[in-house]
């Protein structure tokens, strides 16, 4: 495993237990204790974790690791999810994305669809997203419209926040929405861990004809800071398979309509 895979993988260890001791850390990863003390202090001067005696922690800055550190994790759930989402989208719509790698997945389905990659004169597509990296990566594609909504960005989720992103999204309509969520749970709602990301969630959910949250099953149960909303605002939840008969009994007895969607590696 090379370096940057290597933290990566630490990262995205730390991202699932909060805490890691050095020991237990080279043991996963497969690397001497040495190799590992040096890996979470090289972490540690980019601010994305704080060393302990003995380990590290996640740092207080960095406790929703950026995308770009958490891509292999849960995909097949999150591909699965996708793939469930982008099915209710028909050429022509024009769909929001909040952020999150369970929506970027979302976004990279659409962006291969054939139906919405054809020649033509006007785009087939029109996204609004307030994430600086789905917006990056569907820029290319000429036959989607990129709408970004401004706003100040959030270096750890590289979502835009704020009044601006307010601005843009009071001012438009969408066919529908796909929410990500940090946490899902029957009473609580969805909730993420900023509360200005939870505004411009909300908004953007009320914006649209349809508001559908998006959460693979590892969600499912969790609470976070700052909450979006649940059936006041969403109607449907995109899962995986992973999430428990009863508990999904749970989200439909408070009014979400569950899809729970297979990964294709499911036997």
């Amino acid at each position: 495993m090379k370096r940057h895979e290597r933290m990566n993988a630490l990262l995205e260890l730390l991202g699932e237990l909060g805490r890691v001791d050095v020991e237990e850390a080279a043991t996963k990863l497969e690397v001497s204790a040495a190799t590992m003390r040096r890996d979470m202090d090289a972490l540690a001067a980019q601010q994305l974790l704080t060393r302990t005696r003995g380990g590290a922690v996640l740092s207080s800055v960095a406790y929703d690791l950026p995308i770009r550190y958490k891509p292999a994790h849960r995909t097949s759930e999150k591909q699965a999810v996708a793939q469930a989402a982008a099915r209710l989208v028909d050429r022509g719509h024009v769909v929001g994305l909040s952020g999150g790698t369970t929506t970027t997945e979302i976004a990279r389905v659409l962006a291969t669809r054939p139906d919405f990659a054809e020649a033509g004169p006007q785009p087939h597509l029109t996204i609004v997203t307030n994430s600086l990296n789905i917006a990056n990566e569907l820029a290319v594609r000429p036959q989607i419209k990129i709408v970004l909504t401004g706003g100040v960005a959030q270096s750890r989720s590289f979502e835009l926040v704020g009044p601006f992103s307010e601005l843009v999204l009071q001012q438009i309509s969408l066919d529908i929405a796909f929410i990500g969520a940090n946490g899902i749970d029957p009473t609580m709602g969805v909730t993420v861990h900023d509360e200005g990301e939870a505004r411009v969630n909300r908004l953007m959910a009320e914006r649209a004809r349809r508001a559908v949250v998006v959460a693979d099953s590892s969600k499912i149960g969790e609470r976070c800071f700052a909450r979006v909303g649940d059936a006041d605002v969403f109607d449907t939840l995109i899962t995986d398979s992973g999430a428990k008969e009863a508990t999904r009994r749970e989200f439909t007895d408070r009014g979400l309509k569950v899809v729970a969607a297979r990964p294709v590696d499911d036997d």
